[in-house]
């Protein structure tokens, strides 16, 4: 995916002031309902209406919970919440995105108080708006297709706040855990701007930054609960695509022909010129292995085009990690940020790099188990690779309950007999 979403956060962040942007910039709240009420959680509903904000127009997100079903689940702990979401049929990047917010926030709250990740009980009702305004704004992502997430500094907001802990300062404790290394800034309000759920959210899946370049798409307002008189409460959300991207993206609408063939016709691209890449690398010897993999997929989603690790032996004779990360040179500093964020290293080298790739596009073609995507590359204008996208043989694997690798196996032959 090379789509690029940027969260404008003036007035603070919210869970469901982030659904509600997304939802204003185009995401089908249908299309997010749909897969959340996969999820095994009973007695809530979303709905979406337009409001004011000020002067401004923009969608407000409601999660409405019916407390009664709810009494007999008063704490989730992030092992229950983390099943629940397992056991839906989240789009299966989505689920990731939604298991990675959960667990940054329960090590927030575990920081917070003095206890272990596991112990860590969500409190109440609000657990089950948290499921549902992060599962949904992980889902949103996924249907806006966006490659890179990006967000603004964020207003921490002063005072105090009445909570399951008693009265506690602005920003809350657990909150205020989840900004670090996050830029934050003072704009004089005495609220609570910035929530747990909508910290957690932004500092799991974007990166901090200004606004990358773009080419704006859409744009997205979404509302805040409140409607204070002296400032417009909204959260603002640019949708585009990356400028080099927006001129190669294949653009494929056409019905789907008969069994078998192609969905729309695939433009034909050129070989693309020999480009410049920076290569990033970081050498560790001193962090958790489970820490990898969230660590690649914030990479990954902060603009990197490969990450990758390999095993070394350090001084002392320590086995160590080198992670190293390809990316274009103007994600260079937003992917250093990365590393010094998620990780434990204190140092970031990097090095240009040339290389040559194979013009390719993403087509759509019918096969045995409906519409799939599919990486085709050309070389010299001849089909050299037909690869589908995994996520979507894994989906649809789930959806017929079949196994992975017969799916995988199947839809890679239909691709190669259109090709």
């Amino acid at each position: 995916m090379s789509g690029v979403v940027y969260f404008d956060c003036p007035s603070g962040a919210s869970g469901d002031m982030i659904l509600g942007a997304l939802v204003d910039a185009g995401v089908p709240l249908d299309a997010i309902r749909e897969q959340l009420t996969t999820l095994p959680l009973h007695g809530w509903t979303i709905a979406a209406r337009e409001v004011k904000r000020g002067p401004f127009r923009a969608t407000k997100v409601d999660v409405h919970v019916d407390h009664a079903h709810h009494h007999h689940h008063p704490h989730r702990t992030l092992g229950e919440v983390l099943a629940i979401l397992r056991a839906g049929a989240l789009d299966p990047a989505a689920r990731a995105a939604a298991e990675r917010v959960f667990t940054r926030l329960a090590d927030a709250e575990a920081r917070a108080h003095g206890e272990s990740r596991e112990s860590v009980h969500f409190h109440d009702v609000g657990a089950v708006d948290a499921i549902v305004d992060v599962a949904g704004a992980a889902v949103g992502l996924r249907l806006l297709g966006a490659g890179s997430v990006g967000a603004s500094p964020l207003p921490v907001g002063g005072g105090f706040v009445d909570g399951p802990h008693g009265r506690i300062p602005v920003p809350a404790p657990g909150t205020a855990e989840l900004l670090r290394g996050w830029p934050v800034v003072d704009t004089g309000v005495r609220s609570e701007l910035v929530t747990p759920t909508g910290a957690a959210i932004l500092t799991t899946l974007a990166t901090s930054g200004p606004m990358p370049a773009m080419t704006v798409t859409a744009i997205g307002y979404g509302a805040g609960t409140r409607d204070p008189a002296d400032r417009a409460n909204i959260l603002r959300c640019f949708v585009g695509e990356e400028p080099d991207e927006h001129s190669r993206r294949a653009r494929i609408h056409s019905a789907p022909e008969a069994q078998g063939g192609l969905v729309g016709a695939p433009r034909t691209p050129h070989d693309d010129e020999v480009e410049v890449i920076v290569q990033a690398e970081t050498t560790i010897d001193d962090m958790s292995p489970q820490l990898y993999e969230p660590l690649m997929e914030r990479l990954l989603a902060a603009g990197a085009l490969d990450v990758f690790l390999t095993p070394v032996i350090m001084k002392r004779s320590r086995p160590g990690v080198v992670v190293t990360v390809l990316c274009p040179p103007s994600r260079v500093d937003d992917l250093a940020s990365a590393l010094f964020q998620e990780t434990s290293t204190i140092g970031v080298r990097w090095s240009t790099r040339q290389r040559r790739r194979l013009a390719r596009e993403i087509v759509t073609l019918a096969t045995a188990y409906g519409p799939i995507p599919f990486k085709v590359s050309r070389l010299d204008g001849r089909v050299v690779t037909v690869t589908p996208e995994f996520a979507d043989v894994v989906r649809v694997a789930r959806e017929k309950g079949l196994p992975v690798k017969d799916v995988l196996e199947r839809v890679r032959a239909d691709g190669r007999s259109i090709f």
